[in-house]
C-alpha cells in the first residue's frame, strides 16, 4: 500500500536506521531505497539540520512533532514525525509544489490587478492634460485654417490621439494566436541578445525537441524572452540558459489541457536583491535607477493572457525566470 501513496513515508527502527521506504521517498531523497536502507537517517546526504533535530528530538521523547517548509533533494516538503510501537519512527513527507503553484497563481492575480489598476490611475492623471492640450490644438488649427502653423496644430491632435489609443491599449496586450515554434522564438530571442551585448554572453541552449508547436502569439513571447534576456545581461550576466520541457503535474492543468511546457531562462548574474523579490512582478518595482518597473509587470500580463504563469527563483550566482505555459490550449 506504501507504493500507492504519492505522500513519501520512511520508517525508522529503533536505532535510528532507515528500515523502510516507499517509492515517492526516493524521489523526495533523490535516492535508492537499497542504497539507504539499513543506514542512519542522521548520516544520509542532504537533510536539513532542522529535520535531522527534531528526528532526534522525537526519539528522544516520544512526541509526534511537525516540520514546515523543509527543503530537500526534490523541493519543499511538509513533514510529520510520529513515534510508533516499539520505539520505530514514520516520516511522511508532503510535497509543497502544488500548493506554492496554487499560492503563485493567487500572486499572478493581484499582479495583473494591480496592472490594470495603474493603466486607469495613469490614463485618468494624463487624459486629463492631454484633453487640454488637444482642445488648444484644435482652437489653433480653425484659427489659422490651414498653413504651416496649422499644420502643426492637425499634427499635435493626431499624436495627442495617437497617446491616448497607446494609454488604453496600455497592460493590456491585444493577441494574435497562432502555431508557434516556441524554441524558434527563444533562437530570435538569443539573436537579439548576442547582437546588443556584443556576443559578450555565452548563451546554451538546452531544449526538449519533442515540444510540439503551441498556439500562442510569437511577437509577444519574444517581447517576454528578450525583456528576461535584457535584465540578465544587465544584471552582469556572463552565461545565459535558454531550456525547456514539459511537466505533467502543475498546478496550471485545466480540462483539456494534459501538459505544461515549462521555459527557464538562467543567469549568473548579480540577482535580484532580496527585498524586492516578493514585489518583483508588480509595477513600478525596478532595482535599477533607470529602469521603469514595468518590464516584468508586461511579462506576467502576456504569460497570464496566455493562461501561464511567470516565476522567479534565487541561484547562487544568479536568477532563474520560469514561464509556464499550457500546452493543449483553444482560444476563440
Amino acid at each position: 500500500m506504501l507504493e500507492a501513496l504519492s505522500t513519501a513515508v520512511v520508517e525508522l527502527d529503533p536505532h535510528g536506521c532507515v528500515r523502510t521506504m516507499n517509492a515517492a521517498a526516493e524521489i523526495c531523497f533523490d535516492t535508492g531505497r537499497q542504497r539507504v536502507i539499513g543506514s542512519n537517517f542522521q548520516q544520509l546526504d542532504r537533510i536539513p539540520v532542522s529535520l535531522r533535530e527534531a528526528v532526534a528530538a522525537t526519539a528522544d521523547d516520544r512526541r509526534n512533532r511537525h516540520l514546515f517548509e523543509c527543503q530537500l533533494a526534490d523541493g519543499w516538503y511538509d513533514c510529520n514525525i510520529s513515534a510508533m510501537p516499539d520505539q520505530h519512527l514514520l516520516l511522511e513527507f508532503f510535497n509543497l509544489e502544488w500548493q506554492q503553484q496554487q499560492n503563485k497563481l493567487r500572486q499572478r492575480e493581484v499582479q495583473t490587478g494591480m496592472m490594470g489598476l495603474l493603466r486607469r490611475n495613469l490614463g485618468h492623471e494624463i487624459r486629463n492634460p492631454l484633453g487640454g492640450i488637444r482642445g488648444a490644438a484644435q482652437m489653433m488649427a480653425a484659427e489659422l485654417n490651414g498653413g504651416e502653423l496649422g499644420t502643426l496644430a492637425e499634427l499635435i491632435m493626431r499624436e495627442v490621439d495617437r497617446v491616448d489609443e497607446l494609454l488604453q491599449r496600455f497592460g493590456q496586450p491585444e493577441l494574435e494566436f497562432s502555431p508557434v515554434d516556441v524554441h524558434w522564438v527563444l533562437g530570435e530571442t538569443a539573436d537579439l541578445l548576442n547582437v546588443e551585448s556584443a556576443q559578450s554572453v555565452k548563451i546554451i541552449h538546452d531544449y526538449d525537441p519533442s515540444i510540439p508547436d503551441m498556439n500562442a502569439d510569437a511577437t509577444a513571447l519574444r517581447q517576454l524572452f528578450l525583456n528576461l534576456a535584457r535584465n540578465a545581461y544587465q544584471a552582469g550576466a556572463t552565461e545565459v540558459t535558454l531550456r525547456s520541457r514539459v511537466e505533467h503535474d502543475s498546478a496550471l492543468l485545466q480540462p483539456g489541457i494534459n501538459s505544461v511546457v515549462r521555459l527557464d531562462i538562467e543567469d549568473n548574474g548579480c540577482g535580484v536583491p532580496e527585498s524586492l523579490r516578493s514585489l518583483l512582478f508588480m509595477p513600478m518595482v525596478t532595482s535599477r535607477r533607470d529602469g521603469t518597473g514595468l518590464g516584468l509587470a508586461l511579462a506576467q500580463q502576456i504569460a497570464a493572457a496566455h493562461g501561464g504563469l511567470l516565476t522567479y527563483e534565487p541561484l547562487e550566482p544568479g536568477s532563474r525566470f520560469t514561464l509556464k505555459l499550457p500546452l493543449e490550449r483553444n482560444h476563440g
